[in-house]
């Protein structure tokens, strides 16, 4: 060992002997209790004007919002402006000479942090974290003010741009972490990232490569040599590798450091069939003692999506049944619990979706988590989406390195969203796709990119600068009819044959209190009558095209859930989308669920349709039932119908010209299964008056703009 090295080996124990915080890996601390708010506008700067203020703050915990209620009820009347968070925070005296930081996962969308009063940054985009360090501006063993200034107003320099397509709730809505590091540590300023980046090649069952990028940061005035000690654990806890060399980390800049491992008889990932997870933990070492430490997750997998055909993992052709999921709840906003984000998945888990469009922004880090541990394959994208003010270009840069860097490590994503139905003016939308096309291939080579259009074009110009060409259409709703659906994918079949296109929005609005005994091909967009049963239809329809057509290499429903669009009404509902396949509140499971519920799902399922459309007007009627048991048997008022048949796939079943009694009806389904007999029972009330009823309730024309997707 040359003398240099002698050296700094022997500061690195002086400063570790002298100060014993230094031998303890970095401490993340939750920060979301004890915090005000206040909400503006206000007619100067709090933080130069304390005054201002007055006495009137709200204690909250984070996740906050302050349109949880005006963003979903009052159209066009929600508050979109500037509001303060302020914390008092007394860190031990123990932490001066340590790296103190602050990590807000999410804040909407423009965010301001100060420390008694002394600005300490900015960021801009509501749905990335970021890292702020406060280690200069804390007085220790002393209160400390932490003031957050939030701000969702619409802004030409930010994306999205407006709320037009969907709210942007505004407030600190994602948890805060505080983290306290070393002076020598793994990058936690990185773009909010791990500041450790896995990534892996040639997988197979005999062997797979992986490669970590570790990015150090040495802020003391010498440089030191230190341990990179990284060990791949087994889920039960056994070690399957471990790597340890020693690196010299100089006091200027932030530097990258390799580590190679040859993993021998793999355990590999295969989504919702054996979600496996290995377990990465790099330590920084110093004389013995651990000073940093991050640990990452690791499925080891291959993503092949081939033309024509579909997805391949680990070279298993597995489906691609896919739905959307928008974060925001009824009454909640975007402030959501775990809880709140494991009651999405488990629906979609129980709806037997095996990969989710998060759809149109980078969502909770729990979510990316859960989905890594579940099995589901995942698109994750930034919210350039559907307007262009020219002005957006940078910000979107920088919120696409903030979502790959930030999720880089969960093996469940497959694909980065550059932008979704973005256009004129054309030369700027294709220059700057193309250039975050190159980003996301520098930042992840090996990850797909996809980029949406919605003109059910695959020759549209904004759309060719990305690996995939998702294309969103809403036949029959919008414009056309449901079953135009089948000539477009039997023309793009002919003519763009190596083309690799992803369906990557359809769907209809289904108001659960608007119900429509019989429901033609073309929907009722420019009404405020928007039933149930069409939504019905239409999805039989268009699921059963696309089952039988593997050019769509993946499809994704449009929505999981409803949420908010608080520049619209829609089907009589003011600020809502609803063509969710669950209700905003999550309690109603509409029919259409069931149907991809019977079409994909294991588990067994058998349910009668139109169970909400209880006012029935026709005397001798149709009826529905979804069974991926076998064909069931139906009885009506006590007496078995014989009339069956299959109709749009094969556990769709319908039972012809039924005949119900003027009155209450009952109709009810069994099959067996397994040895076990499934069950569903509705209730229909038939009058020769209800068609007059129903005419009467059915709401008017529309007569404003409106947009639906």
């Amino acid at each position: 060992m040359n003398k240099s090295r002698i050296k700094r080996v022997l500061t690195a124990v002086v400063i570790i002997a002298l100060l014993c915080p230094f031998a303890m890996a970095r401490e993340v601390t939750t920060f979301n209790d004890g915090w005000s708010f206040k909400k503006g506008p206000f007619a100067q700067d709090p933080t130069l004007f304390a005054a201002s203020f007055g006495d009137k703050w709200q204690e909250v915990s984070i996740p906050h919002t302050w349109n949880a209620t005006d963003m979903q009820n009052d159209k066009d009347n929600f508050y979109a402006g500037e509001a303060y968070y302020k914390k008092t925070y007394m860190p031990d005296a123990s932490l001066k000479g340590q790296r103190v930081f602050l990590r807000f996962e999410g804040v909407a969308s423009v965010a301001e942090v100060y420390v008694n009063s002394v600005y300490a940054g900015n960021h801009k985009g509501a749905y990335s974290a970021f890292v702020i360090e406060i280690s200069k501006l804390l007085k220790y063993g002393e209160p400390n003010e932490i003031l957050v200034k939030a701000d969702n107003s619409s802004r030409p320099d930010v994306i999205p741009i407006n709320h037009r397509l969907f709210g942007v709730y505004g407030g600190m809505y994602r948890p805060v972490e505080l983290i306290v590091t070393n002076n020598i540590h793994i990058a936690v300023s990185d773009f909010a990232s791990p500041g450790m980046y896995v990534s892996q090649k040639r997988v197979s069952h005999k062997q797979a490569d992986v490669h970590l990028n570790i990015k150090l940061e040495n802020k003391n005035k010498t440089a030191a040599d230190v341990q990179l000690v990284t060990t791949i654990y087994e889920t039960d806890g056994r070690t399957k590798a471990r790597k340890e060399n020693t690196v010299t980390v100089l006091p200027q800049g932030r530097k990258f450091f390799g580590q190679e491992f040859v993993i021998k008889n793999p355990h590999l990932w295969q989504g919702l069939e054996d979600p496996y997870l290995y377990k990465v933990v790099t330590q920084v070492v110093v004389a013995g003692k651990v000073i940093d430490e991050v640990v990452q997750p690791l499925g080891l997998r291959h993503f092949e999506l081939k033309a024509a055909d579909g997805m391949y993992l680990n070279g298993k052709k597995v489906p691609m049944y896919g739905t959307c999921r928008h974060q925001d709840w009824w009454q909640l906003g975007s402030a959501l619990s775990n809880k709140d984000h494991e009651t999405d998945l488990n629906m979609i888990k129980e709806m037997g979706a095996t990969t989710i469009r998060f759809a149109h922004y980078q969502q909770a880090e729990y979510i990316y988590a859960k989905c890594d541990s579940i099995g589901f394959m995942v698109w994750a994208e930034i919210p350039f989406v559907n307007r262009v003010s020219t002005w957006e270009g940078e910000n979107a840069k920088q919120q696409l390195v903030e979502l790959i860097r930030q999720n880089y490590n969960h093996p469940s994503i497959y694909i980065w969203g550059l932008h979704n139905e973005v256009y004129t003016p054309y030369g700027y939308t294709v220059a700057l796709t193309e250039e975050l096309n190159d980003i996301a291939k520098s930042e992840d080579p090996d990850r797909y990119t996809v980029s949406v259009n919605g003109h059910s074009q695959v020759d549209q110009a904004s759309n060719l600068n990305a690996d995939i060409q998702g294309i969103n259409h809403y036949f029959g709703w919008y414009g056309g009819k449901i079953g135009d659906v089948e000539k477009w994918v039997s023309g793009m079949e002919k003519n763009f044959p190596e083309h690799k296109v992803i369906f990557s929005e359809y769907g209809a609005e289904a108001n659960i209190n608007q119900q429509e005994e019989n429901v033609g091909e073309v929907g009722r967009y420019f009404s405020q009558f928007y039933p149930e049963t069409f939504s019905t239809r239409f999805h039989e329809t268009q699921w059963s095209v696309i089952a039988k057509h593997p050019y769509l290499m993946a499809s994704y429903i449009w929505n999981t859930f409803d949420f908010a669009t608080p520049a619209t009404t829609q089907g009589g509902v003011e600020a809502r989308n609803m063509k969710g396949l669950v209700t905003f509140d999550r309690k109603t499971r509409k029919d259409p669920f069931y149907w991809y519920k019977a079409n994909w799902s294991k588990d067994p399922v058998l349910h009668i349709t139109q169970r909400r459309a209880t006012e029935r007007e026709n005397e001798v009627t149709d009826v529905a039932v979804y069974s991926n048991a076998g064909a069931p048997q139906l009885f009506v008022n006590g007496v078995e119908m014989k009339s069956i048949s299959t109709g749009m796939t094969a556990v769709h079943y319908i039972f012809s010209n039924i005949e119900l009694n003027v009155g209450e009806n009952v109709i009810e389904a069994q099959v067996s299964r397994d040895g076990k007999v499934l069950k569903d029972k509705i209730v229909w009330n038939y009058s020769p008056d209800n068609k007059a009823r129903n005419a009467l309730a059915s709401p008017k024309e529309k007569t404003k703009e409106h947009i639906g997707l």
